[in-house]
């Protein structure tokens, strides 16, 4: 059995399983994750923000992508750090997710 390498990619392939409940796309494609990081040792961080900064949604989304990603082969501790600068517009979001939403 080989030992799998832990990456960025991988990291944010997990993320797309998570999704905002009120919009029905995935966290990657709505431009809400800013940054991902492994290190060496499998900790992850990632740095996400929210659609609007009082999302009460917020704490449930950074459970569920903390969740996503601490079931990747070789992840260590994971970090998920909610940011509000800069802020989350509409422009954020991937060409097929604007598809997906009709804009």
């Amino acid at each position: 059995m080989t030992e799998a390498t832990l990456t960025k990619e991988a990291v944010t392939e997990a993320l797309r399983t998570v999704y905002d409940p009120e919009i029905p796309v995935n966290v990657v494609d709505l431009g809400l994750v800013y940054d991902v990081q492994v290190n060496d040792e499998g900790g992850i961080y990632v740095q996400m923000t929210l659609t609007f900064p009082g999302c009460g949604m917020g704490p449930f989304i950074a459970q569920q992508a903390e969740w996503a990603v601490q079931d990747l082969d070789g992840a260590g501790e994971v970090e998920i750090e909610m940011v509000f600068d800069p802020p989350w517009t509409p422009e954020l979001i991937s060409e097929g997710a604007r598809a997906e939403l009709g804009i």
